[in-house]
């Protein structure tokens, strides 16, 4: 499996914009997806998951009420949907996949993904 993020772009505050993780190499079979981000300087931070099945999302404290996380199996292609966009929303998003099944407590554990995309920028100006 081979992930590949897309989307980013430079915003101004308030305004929206969704990102793309797809998979690649044949029909994702998974267990979950999800979106982290790191800000420069700053350590990575989970911002949101979901259960590839059924589409159960979890969320991180700075997603909750703003972003929205969605796929689309067909597809094989995760959303991250983001309002309302904030300065301390800039960072690089990366896109990463939990291929066995596990505990939901260990979707916003960035070291229990096994496979990561390259990021993609997002710039919030003031």
């Amino acid at each position: 499996v081979q992930l590949q993020a897309s989307g980013g772009g430079v915003v101004e505050t308030g305004d929206s914009l969704r990102l793309s993780c797809t998979a690649s190499g044949g029909t994702f079979r998974g267990y979950s997806m999800a979106w982290f981000r790191q800000a420069p300087g700053k350590a990575s931070e989970f911002v949101s998951a979901i259960i590839w099945k059924d589409g159960k999302p979890f969320y991180g404290d700075s997603a909750k009420g703003r972003f929205t996380v969605s796929r689309d199996n067909a597809k094989n292609t995760m959303y991250l949907q983001m309002s309302d966009l904030k300065p301390e929303d800039t960072a690089t998003y990366y896109c990463g996949a939990f291929l066995t099944l596990a505990p939901d407590y260990g979707l916003p554990m960035r070291q229990a993904y096994d496979v990561w995309g390259v990021g993609t920028l997002v710039t919030v100006s003031s």
